[in-house]
């Protein structure tokens, strides 16, 4: 299939809650220890997706899976399909157009060693975009939507590493905006920051699923209550409790999640 083929693919719908990501039988090695057993999921678009658990349970690892960071992990051997858009991200795609659509933030911010509005125009510019104007124009929309163009509209041409810490995080979450991607991955993103930052984030992240669907990797029992629409439960590599956040949490079937919830673990 040709790459501007699966680029149409990944496009998707751009209305409704249908399934945006389907997870069938994912399995994951690392040589001989198997990571993730057995992970069935379907995963909605325009939804904030809140994946919970103990250290070491999985959760960050499968979160890698959706947009092939594992590939770079020597050993790892996946088994299972990860369809987006209908499109198996195992089969005969471009890595790169796969990490067009599905960005990518981490648990600490990863400026790069440049300015503010070279970090925001990376992404755009190794896609091809040069003209400066559009350039303009993806940085201030990126910023903007990520709730940090006031305070550095001033400062573009300053290095990134001059910002806070929690502005550094935003930076990171513009950049990543500023592909134009569909699915939007982080990864314990507030878990590095003070309060007041982590409040901007989470304030953010309910902006953000009005136009891309977040998948949110978090240690915080109550910042999943709070910022999410449905919830997953990771323990020792298993998918334990699936559903709408409110449901589980009011409801919750598996003896290890009531555990997890209560503060047993």
């Amino acid at each position: 299939m040709e790459n501007s083929t699966l680029t149409e693919e990944l496009k998707g719908a751009a209305m409704g809650n249908k399934t945006i990501i389907k997870v069938e039988g994912l399995n994951l090695f690392y040589d001989d220890f198997q990571a993730l057993n057995n992970i069935n999921l379907d995963i909605a678009e325009k939804e904030v997706t809140a994946f919970m658990g103990p250290s070491g349970c999985g959760k960050s690892t499968f979160l890698n899976c959706l947009n092939r960071m594992n590939d770079l992990v020597p050993g790892c051997k996946i088994e299972g399909r990860v369809i987006i858009n209908d499109v198996d991200i195992y089969k005969g795609i471009n890595v790169n157009i796969l990490r067009k659509k599905v960005g990518m933030v981490f648990q600490k911010p990863n400026v790069f060693p440049m300015s503010v509005y070279d970090n925001v125009a990376f992404g755009p510019r190794g896609h091809g975009t040069r003209k400066k104007s559009d350039l303009d124009e993806i940085v201030s929309e990126s910023l903007h939507r990520a709730g940090l163009w006031n305070e550095v509209k001033d400062r573009l041409n300053k290095p990134a590493a001059e910002l806070s810490r929690g502005q550094q995080q935003r930076l990171c979450i513009a950049r990543a905006i500023a592909i134009d991607p569909e699915i939007l991955l982080m990864d314990e993103p507030t878990s590095a920051l003070d309060p007041t930052s982590t409040v901007i984030i989470e304030e953010l992240c309910t902006e953000l699923k009005r136009d891309y669907s977040v998948l949110l990797v978090t240690h915080n029992i109550q910042q999943a209550s709070r910022l999410s629409d449905k919830a997953a439960f990771f323990l020792s590599g298993e998918c334990l409790e699936f559903g709408d956040t409110d449901q589980i949490f009011s409801n919750p079937q598996n003896e290890e999640f009531i555990k997890y919830i209560n503060g047993q673990f």
